[in-house]
């Protein structure tokens, strides 16, 4: 194992065992390298390599904390690799989407408040043949983001929530070449909100999985 490896390795155990928690400063870096029986350049490494996926948060002049260790701070590392891809590899995006929103929406299932689903349905109410394919974009994301999130998992709604937000140039595309984009997102919407309000996951999960199919097998076609 390289010893920046083991370094992280180290530093992960720390974080693990709750030797350090969200929020704690890390000692001085040769006091550190002493108790972990590392040299101070390895340690140097390990820290610079778990700052970038934000697990570490360096202060110049101050010193290096644990960060918040929040899911979404987490996940912006696979964030930045998302960006990367090109526009075939975004149909891979659409294919892991497709296996984990159907089974966050199922999860929701008896977790939706009344105030929630009236929300939801005013959501969908709002939205017609007037609203512009941004405006019907962005409250496709905003409707499955409300759902996810009330799964109770924030570490799956945080990675949906990264996925979801690199297909959204796509979904525009779709909207501005496939005919009734509108009318298709708000009645498949409407039956996914109405199996949750029945709480019958198994037909949330179905719904869902069509309603994403759909916009993946059109990408699918237009590339």
């Amino acid at each position: 194992m390289a010893v920046t490896d083991e370094a992280i390795l180290k530093i992960k155990e720390m974080i693990v065992s709750g030797d350090l928690g969200p929020g704690d400063r890390l000692p001085p870096e040769k006091e550190l390298s002493e108790a972990l029986g590392l040299s101070r350049s390895s340690l140097r490494e390990a820290v610079k390599a778990l700052e970038v996926i934000r697990v570490l948060d360096v202060r110049r002049g101050d010193g290096t904390y644990v960060t918040s260790l929040e899911p979404r701070l987490l996940l912006e590392a696979m964030s930045f690799v998302v960006d990367l891809h090109d526009d075939a590899s975004i149909l891979e995006i659409f294919a892991v989407r497709r296996i984990l929103e159907p089974a966050a929406t199922a999860m929701a299932v008896g977790k939706l408040d009344s105030d929630t689903i009236a929300e939801l349905t005013a959501m969908i109410a709002a939205v017609d043949e007037t609203t512009s394919v941004e405006g019907l974009v962005e409250h496709d994301l905003e409707f499955h983001r409300r759902i996810v999130t009330a799964a109770g998992n924030s570490y799956l709604s945080s990675l949906i929530d990264s996925l979801s937000s690199h297909t959204v140039r796509a979904r525009i595309w779709r909207g501005v070449t496939q005919e009734n984009a509108v009318s298709r997102t708000l009645h498949e919407h409407a039956g996914i909100l109405a199996a949750l309000e029945r709480g019958d996951a198994e037909l949330a999960h179905a719904l869902t999985l069509v309603h994403v199919s759909g916009v993946e097998q059109w990408l699918r076609e237009a590339l």
